[in-house]
């Protein structure tokens, strides 16, 4: 890479476009628990004191949206209604039968649910075999939920974003340049407390794990200086939104496809996971030091029109020898990667917040 800074942002599960994927991966699960062929494409929306459903489903299954919906929500911490939005808020339930159109074309998972390219990445970074900055960004996203979550932070509040600036020399990381947090707290805590308690309790502790440091200049926390309010009160959310957060932080290709509230059927979801299978086995294996594999798929047909890869000249074997470690690792038809890596399981929930990637008891995460 020619970048001699690079920036990647996460954002907190309670962040309202996450707020509606998790709702839409809670119905999808909750509708695979029952049964696992169920076919769905299903949209939330999040707003201030409202949630709607939408999308369409074909399935035996047996569940009660608003409910699973509302669960969520409460799950996340949005209890108080004084919030302007909660697990009380009303709900606008539109989610309909799938289209005979598109139902036609993945019976028995034999075909793409969906045109579209897919593309996976994978590098020696970070233990998680991610960029650093995305991986970084993440961690401090989930610190920061953690740490309200157990009571540890009590003046926390759900929702938040972080934003990691790397510095690279040679295409590898040297040191974390700047870091942007975003915290929703009470009004019983002054803003000064605030920024001194998150920078050494989250920040500091989080660079620490991965080897780097940074002093008080180097970081923003609360850039507009106060936050009170958090959720869909103070920006909507919608389903998909964060496709580049559920990915690689902007350091890999996007392919456009949007994850949660997709079966697998939908290769958008499966494919990239499979390309992010095979693109991280690969760099695993010390066949390359990067990996970005690429997967096209048409609408109805099981086999992808395209499977590509590139290492971006840091292979330590013949790229011969690596595409046939490819096509040997990962049935990429549609039906092959769904039985593969075994994606009819209620298991989508888990993808929602910090990425869809580097989570290492996902399937899609497995080495050989």
């Amino acid at each position: 890479m020619s970048y001699q800074l690079f920036t990647s942002e996460s954002v907190a599960a309670g962040h309202p476009d996450k707020i509606a994927d998790a709702i839409s991966d809670a119905i999808l699960d909750a509708v695979l628990q029952q049964d696992p062929n169920a076919k769905t494409g299903l949209e939330t929306i999040v707003g201030a004191n409202k949630i709607g459903l939408f999308g369409e489903i074909k399935t035996a299954a047996d569940v009660d949206f608003e409910a699973v919906a509302r669960e969520t929500v409460k799950k996340l911490g949005y209890t108080n209604p004084d919030w302007n939005f909660s697990d009380k808020s009303p709900i606008d339930n539109n989610i309909h039968q799938q289209s005979p159109e598109i139902a036609q074309g993945v019976v028995d998972d034999s075909g793409a649910g969906d045109q579209g390219m897919m593309f996976g990445y994978a590098c020696d970074e970070a233990p998680e075999l991610m960029p650093l900055p995305i991986s970084i960004a993440h961690k401090l996203t989930r610190s920061l939920d953690e740490k309200r979550e157990s009571g540890d932070l009590s003046f926390l509040r759900p929702d938040g974003k972080s934003q990691v600036t790397v510095e690279y020399k040679n295409g590898k990381p040297v040191s974390v340049e700047k870091v942007v947090l975003a915290v929703a707290h009470d009004e019983e805590t002054d803003d000064d407390t605030v920024r001194k308690i998150v920078k050494v309790e989250i920040i500091d502790k989080v660079l620490a794990e991965y080897g780097y440091k940074v002093s008080d200049s180097q970081v923003v926390i609360n850039g507009t200086g106060t936050w009170h309010i958090p959720g869909p009160d103070t920006d909507a959310g919608l389903t998909g939104r964060k496709i580049v957060v559920d990915g690689y932080g902007g350091f890999a290709r996007v392919g456009g496809g949007a994850f949660s509230g997709k079966d697998p059927s939908k290769v958008d979801r499966s494919g990239a996971y499979a390309a992010r299978y095979l693109a991280k086995n690969v760099v695993a294996k010390g066949l390359a030091k990067k990996c970005e594999v690429s997967l096209a798929y048409v609408i109805g047909r099981p086999q992808p029109q395209m499977v590509s890869f590139d290492t971006f000249d840091t292979e330590t074997v013949a790229k011969k020898e690596i595409e046939k470690f490819i096509d040997g690792l990962l049935d990429t038809s549609v039906k092959g990667i769904i039985e593969g890596l075994d994606l009819r399981r209620p298991i989508y929930s888990q993808t929602v917040a910090y990425g869809h990637f580097g989570k290492e008891d996902l399937p899609w995460e497995q080495i050989v």
